[in-house]
């Protein structure tokens, strides 16, 4: 019945339901959406729609296992992985399809990615908005604190960054990549890494590349596993700059994340990243990271004496 299915794992997170109606007002394909409610219930409610699908658990299975579980009820072609924070452009999904059309099914795409714009603060004595953030504890220009409200904006924050380039460092973690995005042409453009707010594939991919290792943890490094191993066994990481998505960044107090955080478990799966791919222990891969790494150089963040050291890890091609 669907071509491609949304998954958005997401727990106590403010803006699912803004996010579920902005991609129904922009889906121009055959495009459904899986949200997994994980050990709570969306406040506010999402509203009944035929092409929403909800699946909820009771006590929190972490985000990729849920990630996992709503992939598990898609019968569609494509999958895509969201974040429960981002808002979209105009028949976003049908050109992310045509992406695969054109270059072929062995990709995993991401649309450029601008920042989101959620709310305001508005002060309804004066008029006065103040940016998203902290709550004002009175107005700025009216002294008054009793009627400062939310007000939704949901659109890509004015002179946004179009982010369309992204790497990793010599710690396998998450960087911007303006020096590549530098010699980038084109609408349909290479990209060493991936932000992991938004990533799509075959559903065939997804599983047979396993993009998603539940044992490494609930959360973390999903960027990079997701761009390293579409890479290393021979496929492209794109990014389809004829299309977008606005993505909620959590850089300010007030933007908390919903799974509870330990730099412990975070850097478990860093570890784990790590240690699978600097000693090329994954088993589908059919290039070494070092191949990865001098495609795209030279990469900040990594020095000669890194690369070369990268090159010492054994590796033989099966």
């Amino acid at each position: 019945m669907y071509d491609l299915s949304l998954l958005i794992p997401a727990r106590n997170e403010e803006f699912l339901a803004q996010t579920v109606k902005d991609i129904l007002a922009n889906k121009r394909g055959k495009t459904e959406v899986l949200v997994g409610m994980d050990g709570a219930w969306a406040d506010p409610q999402i509203e009944d729609h035929d092409d929403v699908r909800i699946f909820y658990v009771p006590e929190s299975i972490g985000q990729r296992g849920m990630q996992n579980q709503l992939a598990r009820m898609s019968t569609a072609k494509y999958v895509a992985k969201v974040d429960a924070h981002c808002a979209f452009s105009e028949g976003f999904d049908v050109e992310m399809m045509k992406t695969f059309e054109e270059l072929g099914e062995n990709i995993t795409v991401a649309p450029l990615m601008k920042n989101l714009h959620a709310f305001d603060w508005k002060c309804y004595h004066c008029g006065l908005r103040t940016y998203q953030g902290p709550k004002p504890p009175a107005c700025t220009q009216c002294g008054k604190g009793n009627r400062i409200k939310k007000k939704l904006v949901f659109a890509p924050r004015h002179r946004t960054p179009n982010s369309t380039s992204y790497r990793f460092d010599n710690t396998l973690h998450f960087q911007y990549f303006n020096e590549w995005k530098a010699k980038q042409t084109g609408d349909l453009v290479e990209s060493m890494s991936l932000q992991g707010s938004f990533f799509m594939c075959t559903r065939e991919n997804y599983w047979k590349k396993e993009l998603c290792d539940e044992s490494w943890g609930s959360w973390g490094q999903q960027g990079s596993e997701v761009a390293i191993k579409t890479w290393l066994s021979g496929g492209r990481v794109i990014i389809n700059k004829r299309c977008w998505y606005a993505h909620l960044f959590r850089t300010q107090p007030g933007f908390g994340f919903p799974y509870p955080q330990s730099g412990k478990g975070q850097q478990r799966a860093r570890d784990i990243c790590n240690d699978i791919f600097k000693n090329n222990k994954w088993s589908q891969q059919i290039y070494p990271l070092s191949w990865l790494v001098e495609k795209f150089w030279p990469v900040p963040g990594w020095t000669d004496a890194d690369l070369a050291k990268l090159k010492e890890a054994p590796w033989k091609r099966e």
